[in-house]
């Protein structure tokens, strides 16, 4: 391929920019080879003429196409260079939000300085078990990865984390091992991954600090080293730390802070616990204030030192070591503020004894005071002689106290680190482990001192390792797919590593001056510009004799000699270390005795820890120069070091570079400078220039097909080696064959191939789009022609039609204009005419009316004659007749006065006779006593009147005289007033008169005035009456308003009701779910622990206990009974009497009929009994008429059967009401907790009412027996003959025959038990009936909707072209064939397992009749011998089989292993689902009729621990666990049925009532199946979705439903699994349907209950919508269009499976809904607002976040595609504000529905049931 092809004109390149680094340019002309400069045009448009060296010819960086910008692995890039990989990672930081990208084996993580919600519990889930390519870059992905290949090859990993501080180094270490905590949990109750994780807060507290360039920067390297046993759980971890930054503690830069701890503590000071520490706040001490600003924004100190003091007691630390920790810390703090003074001479100095900061060190740390303030200012010198001391200046004592300080830290934290690690530490074998190291990045600064070299040396060990990782992977990746490769040159840092640690190194030399007695750092310096000065890797700077310049592998650093020295010596003077060693405290003594050593406390730490793994060195080791000069901090280093690069070479490296995208600690901000300044310094571009020398691009021959069998020829496509066809291709396209090679699994390509065979296939759809434009636009053309055609047509046809009109118009006006002048004239002749004829007919008018009034007159006064005549002859008329009615009156009256005359005569003559006298004086004598009896009573009260008269006249008498009196003594008395008082008396008497006028005046006023007021109150009353209709009419629309309210209400609260019950349930289920794992974890221990364990057996307590112990603890038997009305009563008055008062009125009414029918019935029975003691007496004495008594017995038996069921119904009606007030009762203490009260009272309500009619039924029966026995009482007193016999007759209709009395009671309860029979039967009969009218309905419905969508297909399709009309009747035929194919495949299977059941069936059926025919023979054989046995055998089959099974007590553990514990489900085949629930329902029956709650107890817990057993055996057996949840199900439902209770018998036969149970109440037995079931319901959900997880991503995301729609993209170095075509993970939809019709099948088959069927698949499409959507947010290679089709046609498919299935009643499609609407967001246009705004109407169901994470992921799969803008997505964000969603992005895979398992009654009955022979259960005996 020419350069001219490559920089042709529109091609774009990268050149420098000093701004941006690298910007990009569009070629504006071809360019030819030669030519001295480019012209390009840059973003801005503007025209820029780029010079070219022609010596070196050095071309601009071609930029890669848009389809591969923002790639997950910048190895997928096709020209692979530092401007590809800055550009892509800032597209994927900016635009999609994406930290992490893949380069190579390497994972760039950018830090964001925000929180994501990236790293929760389902996003590890997620990730777990998935491989590294296929999901989006994540560092759980590079953790799965190490943890995977340590289980896969059994080899150590580590994970290596390097970065500049402030980078994320040590989050991304700690989501690491949180990852491994999580994914590999500790396999005891140790939990040392919480204690892995509890140690990272103590050591960010002891170990990090802030700095300009991270708030939370690690000042110290570590490595964690996490193992793991054989079953790869967690069983400890150890730790080991590298160059503590010890300078930090006496020392902090401005804007900076010591290490937390400090400001941690002077935070929590206050406490009291912490008083005798003296400490105040941080500004206060001189080692906490030099940085200035001493806090950090968002950081609660006082809130991070109690997560630290509860890390440290969660790794064991004791409270006495923590307080001895913290007086340790704040003893440093005291003595940085000692005040030291020099004195005059300035050679010595001093500290005060008052110093109360001294005080507080020498008290904190146990120590002398006065030895410890002789020796902070004096030294001793040691000769061989004799021994000095020495004063020391004052800069010296401060250096010495800072080397104190930092001496009595860096212990501190040693002796952490150690106990961390015992806390961590395990006795059991370790089998692998995980290191994570997190260490330093590169480091340059203005001014570099000696832990800068000590961090640069540590990475360039590191880069080495890491060079040659990648390299010797490139080799290994050749040489796998054999292809011919040559040694690739990289970059090896091998003399810059000699240079620093080989023999008179730079290390060596410093080594060598810190030995020299007046050694100095320009001494140092000069030597190494002596030794090293031709060295290619070091330099001396011009300006300065105290530098020297190392170029490291990143940079030139250039390192100030100034501090080498003394850092490296790191010189704490022994008597001051003797001091702290005699401390009375044993910590600080402890820390300080172990100084022997040279080697810090972190490498012995280390190496005892890792004493089970063997490491060997990949070469051997370096020798050591000089073995004096161990204990200098430079050759600590060198030795830890060398243990870590050995430990490193052993595993497998997995790496983690982080990167620092600004300085300002901005959010999603992107600096190109300080980005590319450290993918440099971390080896990123180093790895893209190994991969770039050789061959970068790799695809497999399948994807290389798909991608480009568009550049392929059409006869080469005839051939199916694609191979071959890949070969072909590429020699044909690319005719250097340096440039690909093939392997065996794929073809290799040279950096920038791709974009070649990219550009080709862009060319190729460019001019296949341009020959598709130029046949569209030609075809719209001609369309446009044919419509101006056939418009000018239209036009000219519309004139003509116009001109035609027009004239036809003139031609219809032309004759009208005649009519209308014909018309006119006619008009005007007719009104003349009619005006001549109007005068005449006038003429004539008046004329006739003159000759008629003429005769008028005439005839009128003949009229007036005629009416006089009239009047004269009526008149003459009526005299006559007068004349004639007086003379017969006379003749009449005259005639009766005759007749009177003799009627008195012969009256007279009557009365004179003395019959007539005697009649009258019969009531005369009566009256007269009547008379005479009045009068002496009227005399009586005249006397009685008289008496009084005569006493009141005596009385009155007395008074007056006594009144005469006084008014004689007044008259005296007053003398000549007499006149006066008689004025006074005329005056009253006067105005008593008038008082008394006006009186009557009132009184007549009074009367006026109350008639009016009685007519007013009528009116009022008839007022009112009507107000009260009103009234009453609007109360009862009151009610019906109020009624409909309340049922608004009611049903408001019932949902809620139903969705606290939903919530309370599924917390429930979680709660049982928690005790099985915690019951399978304790029998996983017990297994461990014991070998060999003996099964305890049950120890049964006495049957007067309340409860039975078991080992399944579950609860007792309790006997049902019934409260009397006192108890009923007494819980009413328990509850309270506030809700119970409305109720207790209904009580007492009831309980008031009740006893009227006792009364009732007891005299009845009185009767009853002395008219039998009677016809007893009766039957003694009148033997001779037994005749007759035959009819009395009739009447008897009839009577005495009335009585019996008399009572019967009135112990029935007692139980009634007793379970009433049992139901108030209740019903008032859910009252006091809801307020659903009316509900309740009204079905109380219906009860009484129903109850009351019985009542009034059963009182008319009574009243009824009464009459007849009283008539028959009367009929046997009158001693008739003849008429008893006709009378039994009549009533009873067999009196003829003898009657028995039990024979009358069975029969008429055989009647009854008929009738029931008949009613029940009748009511299947319906049943059935409306369930077959509800099949036809929804085969109707099925039918039209069929129809329906036939019709709008076929609609669809007449508007389609010819061809598409072809194509889309082809598709919907294979659609259709596909769908018959797969029915008919299931028929086939169905028909051959039936085939197979029926096989079975006829050999069992064999074996039954040979076993038959053998009985009948052995019969007919012993029939002649034993004929009376025979004729039992008889009797006994002549026995019903009552549905019980009987069997001993001792068989009870065989019973449970033939029928639970050994049966398998294949063996059931055929027989009645759930057959052993029936058989365990039929022996819990047997002892319940017995009343043996032992056995009933010990079955039920038997037969539970059993079905545990089986379960905890066949945990991963889909049809066993089935089986079971089926089995305990109906038990449960059995338990149920036949319980008593009446509201689950509402819908059982007479034959089932008889089969239930009598003595026991096993109402808490339910409540444990329950629980059973719910855990077996989740296990079996469970195994269900292992079985389908590993199918869903590729059957749903990946598998091509639709051939030929999606497009390969070129991935890089982490290629997808799944994306080999004969890989095994390779799924199809299909399957996944094939799998859940076995589901279907199994679940159908074994009788499980179809509500539980349609929740467990509503389960599971759930869980196959969780996993679905949960790749699709975290892969972007699945957001495309293509994928989007994809997913709308799967789930059509298993819509369609649910229906086909008849299981779209299940909720299954709405939770599939989130991927619906997440498939229409990948099609949907994504451009203007208004898509945005239908995008936010449509998704409902996803969360902001997943939208956002859908826009960000979508990539298109050509060039021809636009990515979503920015814009676009901020549209989005900012509409969808106002949403409540969330926070979390994914999904949870875990959740589980509540289950209902809901009560379903069973049709059988227990005697039809009929046991197997194969169960091997012929101990049982049928009851």
């Amino acid at each position: 391929m020419a350069v001219g092809e490559l920089y042709s004109q529109y091609t774009r390149v990268w050149i420098p920019d000093p701004d941006e680094v690298w910007c990009s340019a569009e070629l504006t002309k071809d360019y030819k080879e030669g030519e001295k400069s480019l012209q390009l045009r840059l973003e801005d448009e503007s025209i820029r003429e780029y010079p070219i060296d022609v010596q070196s010819n050095q071309l601009p960086f071609l930029r890669n196409p848009d389809i591969l910008v923002g790639e997950n692995d910048l190895t997928a890039l096709s020209y692979l260079h530092e401007p590809a990989v800055l550009h892509n990672l800032k597209v994927r930081f900016l635009e999609s939000n994406h930290i992490y990208t893949y380069c190579g084996i390497v994972l760039v993580a950018i830090n964001p300085y925000e929180q994501l919600p990236i790293y929760g519990q389902d996003v590890i889930y997620a990730y777990s078990g998935q491989n590294m390519g296929d999901m989006d870059p994540h560092i759980f992905a590079v953790a799965e990865e190490a943890y995977k290949q340590m289980a896969r090859d059994e080899k150590n990993q580590s994970i290596i984390v390097s970065g500049e501080s402030g980078a994320g180094k040590t989050v991304s270490a700690k989501y690491a091992m949180r990852y491994f905590a999580t994914v590999g949990g500790s396999a005891s109750d140790t939990n040392i991954e919480e204690k892995v994780l509890a140690s990272s807060p103590i050591m960010e507290a002891i170990g990090n600090a802030k700095t300009t360039r991270n708030d939370n920067s690690s000042r110290f390297g570590k490595y964690i080293q996490i193992g793991f046993d054989k079953r790869y759980h967690i069983i400890g971890a150890n730790m080991r730390t590298y160059l503590l930054e010890k300078s930090r503690v006496v020392f902090q830069a401005e804007d900076e802070r010591n290490y937390h701890i400090f400001y941690q503590l002077c935070a929590a000071a206050s406490l009291p616990e912490f008083k005798e520490l003296m400490l105040t706040c941080a500004e206060d001490f001189f080692y906490t204030s030099q940085g200035g600003d001493i806090r950090i924004e968002g950081i609660d100190d006082a809130e991070d030192f109690e997560k630290t003091r509860q890390a440290f007691t969660l790794l064991g630390v004791r409270e006495s070591h923590q307080i001895s920790i913290f007086k340790i810390i704040a003893s440093i703090l005291h003595l940085g503020n000692v005040e030291i003074q020099a004195e005059r001479d300035g050679d010595s100095c001093s500290v005060s004894p008052q110093d109360e900061h001294l005080n507080s060190f020498c008290r904190l740390l146990g120590v002398e005071h006065s030895q410890m303030e002789h020796w902070l200012c004096h030294r001793k010198l040691v000769t061989t002689s004799e021994t000095y001391v020495k004063t020391m200046s004052l800069q010296q004592v401060v250096n010495a106290r800072n080397a104190l300080a930092k001496h009595i830290y860096a212990q501190l934290f040693s002796w952490i680190v150690e106990h961390i690690n015992k806390a961590l530490y395990t006795p059991l074998k370790q089998h692998s482990f995980i290191g994570v190291l997190d260490i330093y990045g590169f480091e340059t600064f203005e001014v570099n001192s000696f832990e800068q070299f000590c961090i640069n040396y540590a990475n360039e060990k590191l880069q080495q390792q890491f060079n040659s990782h990648v390299f010797k992977l490139e080799q290994e990746e050749y040489m796998k797919e054999e292809i011919p490769w040559t040694l690739i040159d990289f970059y090896d840092n091998q003399p810059c590593i000699d240079l620093i640690e080989a023999k008179l190194g730079i290390l060596d030399l410093l080594d060598e001056e810190c030995k020299v007695p007046k050694g100095t750092d320009q001494n140092w310096a000069q030597k190494l510009y002596d030794r090293h000065s031709g060295s290619q890797h070091f330099q001396k700077p011009r300006m300065s004799n105290t530098a020297f310049i190392v170029i490291h592998f990143a940079d030139k650093v250039e390192y100030l000699s100034d501090g080498f020295l003394e850092k490296n010596r790191d010189t704490v003077y022994e008597e001051q270390i003797n001091i702290l060693k005699a401390s009375k405290f044993p910590l600080v003594a402890d820390l300080f005795h172990d100084d022997k050593d040279s080697v810090s406390a972190t490498t012995t730490s280390g190496k005892g820890s890792s004493s089970k793994i063997n490491i060997r060195s990949a070469r051997p080791p370096l020798k050591a120069s000089n073995k004096e000069h161990k204990r200098t901090v430079g050759h600590q280093f060198r030795t830890s070091l060398h243990l870590l690069m050995e430990t490193l070479n052993a595993t497998t490296p997995h790496y983690v570079r982080c990167i620092k995208p600004n300085d300002e600690k901005l959010p999603f901000h992107f600096d190109p400078k300080r980005a590319v300044q450290q993918l440099r310094a971390c080896g990123v571009l180093e790895t893209i220039r190994i991969s770039a020398a050789g061959y970068p691009s790799r695809w497999t021959y399948h994807d290389f097909f798909n991608r480009y069998r568009v550049l392929v020829k059409k006869r080469e496509l005839t051939s199916t080696d694609k191979k071959a066809i890949c070969r072909s291709v590429l020699e044909s396209l690319i005719k250097d064959p340096d440039k690909f090679q093939f392997g065996r699994t794929k073809i290799f390509f040279r950096a920038g191939q791709v974009a070649y065979l990219e550009k080709l296939r862009a060319d190729r759809f460019r001019a296949a789009t341009i020959m598709i434009q130029k046949t569209v636009r030609g075809w719209l053309q001609r369309v446009k022609y044919r419509r101006l055609k056939i418009a000018a047509l239209t036009l000219q046809r519309y004139c003509r039609g116009h001109l035609a009109r027009r004239l036809a118009e003139h031609l219809r006006r032309t004759r009208a204009a005649i009519v209308l002048q014909k018309q006119c004239r006619m008009w005007r002749a007719r009104q003349a005419y009619q005006r001549v004829c109007g005068a005449a007919v006038v003429i004539q008018a008046f004329a006739r009316g003159m000759f008629v009034r003429r005769i008028y007159q005439q005839i009128l006064l003949e009229h007036k004659a005629t009416i006089l005549q009239k009047h004269l002859r009526g008149w003459m008329a009526r005299r006559r007749f007068q004349r004639l009615r007086g003379a017969a009156i006379i003749i009449q009256c005259a005639f009766r006065m005759l007749k009177a005359k003799q009627e008195l005569k012969a009256l007279k003559i009557e009365a004179r006779s003395a019959e007539h006298l005697k009649r009258l004086n019969v009531g005369m004598e009566n009256k007269v006593v009547q008379l005479q009896r009045k009068i002496d009573d009227q005399n009586k009260e005249f006397k009685s009147l008289s008496e009084q008269l005569a006493v009141a006249t005596s009385t009155h008498a007395t008074e007056v005289e006594k009144l005469k009196k006084e008014l004689a003594q007044y008259h005296q008395s007053q003398g000549g007033g007499g006149l006066r008082l008689q004025e006074e008396v005329e005056n009253l008497r006067a105005e008593l008169q008038r008082a008394h006028c006006e009186r009557k005046v009132l009184e007549d006023t009074h009367t006026r005035e109350k008639d009016e007021l009685r007519k007013q109150v009528a009116v009022l009353e008839q007022e009112n009456a009507l107000l009260k209709d009103e009234k009453e009419q609007l109360n009862n629309q009151i009610l019906c308003q109020a009624k409909d309210e309340f049922a608004q209400n009611s049903v408001k609260e019932n949902l809620l009701m139903k969705k606290e019950l939903e919530e309370e349930r599924s917390r429930y289920q979680n709660l049982v779910k928690e005790y099985s794992r915690l019951e399978q974890r304790y029998d996983n221990l017990r297994d461990e622990m014991t070998i060999i364990k003996q099964t305890p057996g049950h120890r049964r307590n006495p049957s007067n206990q309340s409860s039975l112990e078991s080992d399944s603890n579950y609860p007792s038997i309790s006997t049902s009974e019934v409260g009397d009305t006192e108890d009923a009563l007494q819980q009413v008055e328990d509850v309270g009497l506030e809700k119970a008062a409305m109720d207790m009125m209904v009580f007492l009414k009831l309980q008031k009929r009740v006893r009227e029918l006792e009364q009732e019935r007891k005299k009845l029975q009185v009767q009853l009994e002395k008219r039998e003691q009677q016809d007893s007496r009766r039957v003694q004495v009148e033997q001779a008429k037994n005749d007759l008594d035959v009819d009395q017995d009739a009447d008897l038996a009839y009577n005495s059967l009335k009585r019996q069921e008399l009572e019967s119904e009135n112990k029935k009606l007692k139980n009634d009401l007793n379970e009433l007030r049992k139901a108030v009762a209740d019903q008032a203490t859910q009252d006091n907790s809801s307020h659903c009260s009316p509900d309740g009272y009204s079905l109380l309500l219906n009860q009484l009412k129903l109850a009351n009619e019985e009542l009034e039924v059963r009182k008319e029966e009574v009243l009824i027996l009464r009459t007849q026995i009283v008539s028959a009482d009367q009929r046997r007193l009158t001693g008739r003959s003849t008429e008893p016999s006709i009378n039994a007759r009549t009533s009873w209709p067999n009196s003829e025959k003898h009657v028995d009395q039990e024979d009358a009671i069975e029969a008429y309860h055989g009647v009854c038990q008929t009738n029931r029979l008949l009613e029940a039967q009748l009511q299947a009969q319906g049943r059935e009936h409306k369930a077959e009218v509800e099949a036809l309905r929804a085969q109707v419905e099925a039918l039209k909707e069929d129809l329906d969508r036939q019709q709008q297909t076929f609609c669809q399709t007449l508007l389609l072209s010819p061809e598409a009309q072809l194509e889309f009747g082809v598709r919907q035929e294979l659609t259709r064939l596909t769908n018959d194919n797969l029915d008919l495949k299931e028929l086939v299977e169905k028909l051959e397992k039936n085939e197979r059941k029926l096989k079975k069936q006829l050999k069992i059926y064999m074996k039954k009749v040979q076993d038959l025919e053998a009985a009948q023979a052995l019969a007919q054989s012993e029939r002649r011998r034993h004929e009376l046995n025979r004729q039992v055998t008889v009797q006994r089959k002549e026995k019903d089989f009552q549905g019980m099974l009987d069997y001993h007590r001792e068989d009870e553990a065989l019973l449970i292993r033939n029928l639970v514990t050994d049966l398998k489900p294949q063996m059931l085949t055929g027989s009645v689902p759930c057959l052993p629930a029936y058989i365990l329902y039929m022996c819990i029956r047997h002892a319940d009729y017995i009343n043996d709650d032992l056995k009933v107890h010990s079955l039920l817990t038997s037969t539970i621990n059993g079905i545990k057993r089986v379960l905890k055996k066949h945990n991963e057996d889909f049809e066993m666990t089935s089986f079971w949840l089926s089995n305990t199900c109906r038990l449960l439902h059995c338990l149920k049925q036949y319980s008593g209770d009446e509201g689950f018998m509402t819908q059982n036969t007479a034959k089932q009532n008889e089969h239930c149970l009598k003595n026991f109440d096993l109402t808490e037995y339910r409540q444990v199946l329950s629980d059973l079931s719910i855990q077996i319901y989740q296990q079996l959900i469970k195994i269900a979705e292992g079985v389908l997880q590993p199918m869903i991503v590729s059957a749903m995301l990946e598998n091509e439903s639709i051939q030929g729609l999606s497009g390969v993209k070129p991935t890089g170095y982490r290629k997808r699994s799944s994306s080999m075509v004969d890989g095994d993970n390779s799924y199809c939809l299909e399957a996944i349907i094939r799998q859940m019709n076995s589901f279907h099948t199994v679940m159908c088959d074994q009788g499980l209950d179809p509500e539980i069927i349609l929740q467990v698949f509503k389960q599971l499409f759930y869980m196959i919508n969780a996993v679905t959507l949960n790749n699709l947010l975290l892969r972007k290679d699945v957001c495309s269009w293509s994928t989007g089709m994809q997913l709308r046609y799967n789930i059509s498919q298993l819509e369609e499976w649910l229906r086909g299935r008849n299981l779209q009643q299940s909720g299954a499609v709405q939770t599939l809904e989130p991927l619906i609407q997440a498939a229409q967001l990948l099609q949907l246009k994504k451009k203007t607002p208004e898509d945005a705004e239908a995008i936010c109407s449509l998704c409902t169901s996803l969360s902001t976040q997943q939208i956002v994470k859908i826009l960000n992921l979508y990539t298109p799969v050509n060039e021809f595609e636009e990515r979503v803008t920015v814009a676009f997505i901020r549209t989005i964000q900012a509409q969808l504000q106002e949403r409540n969603d969330p926070q979390q992005l994914l999904l949870d895979s875990k959740h589980m529905f509540p289950v209902l398992f809901p009560f379903n009654p069973s049709l059988l009955t227990m005697d039809s049931i009929h046991i197997p022979a194969y169960l091997n259960l012929e101990f049982l005996n049928e009851v």
